[in-house]
């Protein structure tokens, strides 16, 4: 242990976690309820001289702690944990691993993997059970002190956009920014850049009501990524739950996510983050010991009842976080807490989600977690979206969260694709239009809790949807094994890009049926970035290595089929702003729904079987008399390749407008008697009372 002079370190308290400026000095504070001493190692500027090692003074309810009078913010530090190192009973400590403090706001450089990071000797018979004693300290990035307070929010104002009003657009920071020549170069790829005026204006132009990014928590790239020349793109591997991801800062630095954050506020948009505490970087029992395994392996994650050598690997990355611990739970609500409150962000989407319920028994909606959330008097105010499914024994858990959620709706997404290849899910369908009231219609929860997808990051884009029967991942170096099989997708008759006419049309069309059904369903719409314009993967459907054009969206190449899409889709969505019958609010709000068969009658119990085309009414007597404001719609759906002649119902007064029709532009078409429409193969029509 190395003498240290120059800095003292004082008892401290153990009342706030992590490295604390109060203005005269840092307290330190790291929870471990099986370490036996921890010491604070400080370094100088640069990340690889060590300057002190102080021994934390003081250990209160689990907590070590202590204070270092003047030191500043911009202080770089780790830790280094003793304790017991016996794998079989769930122990891994070893001092000579520097460990990232679980609560760090922010990191300083990038891990550069070697051999030094793991805990056990590589070569040893029995592996993980070895001891290693290489110091890991100069390949693992220092945690650096920050002062919360001068980072300025200038009265930012929350948008807080009533549920029902929401369109959620995913998007990633560096894909969406990387290649958009109105962007200045040395911000393309940053927070800086998403946040610019170029983006945020675009955003708007569309109609977006919240941005939902994919994981800004700090991120490593996984060695045997970086040894294929490919990187973590998508950042689902979290490592550090309170700091930024540093290779998406700009000039500004952690400024930049705030100025960021500010921009989308004042143009009245919310930022949604996609966080990842189910899991951590640091794999199952052979993989490194960067942090959590090396403060208290025990605690922080769940292991084999009968074997705690090995981990419970309910999220198939190796390793699942014990949020049944108080104490992990209190670094998850910490964490929420943080984001929310000291970078003002205005909601989350949990990565398989469904972890976050799990107790020793199972999941359960009414679990810790979910209880502190619920309660909550900052979080349980924003938008909370689950993923709500995972890997292990009951963890597809779609309409089983909480009230206050909202949750990804897979079987929309799943139920949509295959109404739209023309099989028979009619009955199925329907259902989804009008917001899985199967699923949500219990405890209270409205039809907003179903957010409804085409496509996610996860996946193909919607062009590719559309172009390609089968997935094209060769360039993720994994011989096309990865990435989903079941698409439910199709190409129409060739494979990938065409020039055949016909083929283009019938893509061009599905992709407007499959966007109109998606913003005029019932519901969360989310939309991918830049399915509102065809963007394509080229057929790969899991781009999480692919930090490349494959991933990018590309701003420099628009067709007219291009920006006819995106004009459709603003249309869309101005369509949904503007009229309440689009984006229902509540099961009891006095709706009446009445479902047709082509010949005009109500549909059957029968034909509900038979796969049918088929026609909803929409209507609402009691709305408000404002102009504009629609009381009756009336929308034709038919999947299928050929013309259907759907006879118009008739009832009410007034007859019928022909709104919008996604086999082309005949809106304004006036029907007043029981006529056959000519409802187009593959089509939508949308009717309104005139």
């Amino acid at each position: 242990m190395k003498k240290n002079t120059a800095f003292e370190i004082r008892a401290g308290h153990g009342q706030q976690l992590g490295a604390n400026y109060d203005g005269k000095g840092v307290n330190f504070a790291l929870f471990s309820a099986h370490a036996e001493r921890v010491e604070l190692c400080l370094y100088d500027p640069s990340g690889k001289n060590e300057i002190a090692r102080l021994e934390l003074p003081e250990y209160t309810d689990e907590i070590w702690h202590g204070y270092v009078p003047d030191l500043k913010p911009g202080a770089l530090y780790g830790y280094r944990v003793y304790g017991p190192y016996d794998p079989e009973n769930g122990h891994r400590f070893n001092p000579n691993k520097l460990l990232i403090d679980p609560y760090a706001r922010e990191l300083v450089g990038d891990i550069q993997w070697n051999d030094a990071h793991f805990g056990y000797a590589l070569g040893h018979e029995d592996k993980d059970l070895s001891f290693d004693e290489r110091d890991s300290a100069p390949f693992t990035p220092k945690c650096r002190v920050i002062d919360p307070q001068a980072l300025d929010w200038q009265d930012d104002a929350r948008p807080s956009i009533p549920w029902p009003h929401a369109v959620v657009y995913e998007s990633h920071v560096k894909g969406f920014t990387q290649l958009n020549p109105a962007i200045p170069a040395e911000l393309r790829g940053t927070f800086e850049g998403m946040g610019h005026k170029a983006s945020v204006d675009y955003i708007k132009s569309l109609g977006i009501t919240s941005v939902e990014l994919l994981p800004v928590h700090w991120f490593p790239d996984d060695q045997h990524l970086l040894d294929r020349g490919l990187k973590n793109f998508w950042g689902y591997n979290t490592l550090g739950f309170f700091a930024p991801a540093s290779r998406y800062y700009g000039p500004a630095g952690i400024q930049g996510f705030r100025d960021m954050v500010r921009a989308y506020h004042d143009a009245g948009i919310e930022v949604i983050l996609d966080v990842v505490y189910n899991h951590t970087a640091e794999g199952n029992e052979l993989g490194p010991t960067l942090s959590f395994k090396g403060i208290d392996n025990y605690s922080y994650y769940r292991t084999l009842p009968d074997q705690h050598r090995y981990y419970i690997n309910d999220t198939g990355t190796g390793n699942t976080v014990n949020t049944s611990h108080p104490r992990v739970l209190q670094m998850v609500m910490d964490s929420l807490r943080y984001w929310a409150q000291a970078m003002h962000v205005d909601g989350f989407r949990f990565d398989l989600g469904t972890i976050l319920g799990r107790e020793p028994e199972g999941f359960d909606p009414r679990g810790g977690f979910f209880d502190a959330v619920t309660q909550d008097p900052v979080l349980s105010r924003l938008k909370l979206i689950g993923e709500p499914w995972d890997i292990g024994p009951g963890g597809y858990q779609v309409g089983g969260f909480p009230p206050g959620w909202g949750e990804w709706n897979d079987k929309y997404r799943d139920t949509v694709r295959e109404y739209w290849r023309g099989e028979n899910v009619t009955t199925d369908f329907a259902a989804r239009l009008l917001g899985s009231g199967d699923l949500y219609d219990l405890r209270g929860r409205r039809p907003w809790a179903s957010v409804n997808f085409i496509t996610a990051h996860d996946g193909f884009t919607l062009n590719d949807l559309v172009s390609y029967s089968e997935k094209h991942n060769a360039d993720n170096g994994e011989d096309n094994n990865d990435g989903h099989n079941d698409n439910r997708s199709s190409n129409y008759g060739e494979e990938g890009p065409t020039e055949n006419a016909d083929i283009i049309a019938i893509r061009e069309q599905q992709k407007r049926n499959f966007l109109t059904t998606l913003l005029f369903s019932h519901g969360t719409p989310m939309l991918l970035a830049g399915d509102e314009f065809g963007r394509t993967q080229k057929g790969n459907n899991n781009g999480y290595c692919q930090d490349s054009e494959i991933s990018w969206v590309d701003w420099a190449n628009f067709t007219e089929h291009d920006n006819a899409l995106r004009d459709f889709t603003r249309r869309l969505i101005a369509l949904r702003a503007a009229q309440p019958l689009l984006r229902r609010e509540s099961w009891r709000d006095g709706l009446e729904i009445r479902w047709f068969n082509a010949g005009g009658g109500p549909q059957q119990s029968e034909q509900w079987d038979e796969g049918s085309t088929i026609g909803v009414s929409i209507s609402r007597p009691d709305l408000e008399q404002e102009e504009g404001i629609w009381h009756d719609v009336l929308m034709l759906f038919n999947p299928f390749e050929g013309t259907v002649p759907f006879q118009i119902p008739q009832f009410g007064e007034g007859g019928w407008v022909l709104e919008l029709s996604t086999a082309g532009d005949a809106r304004g078409a006036v029907i007043t008697d029981a006529v056959d429409f000519e409802l187009a193969g593959r089509s939508i029509a949308l009717f309104r009372r005139p």
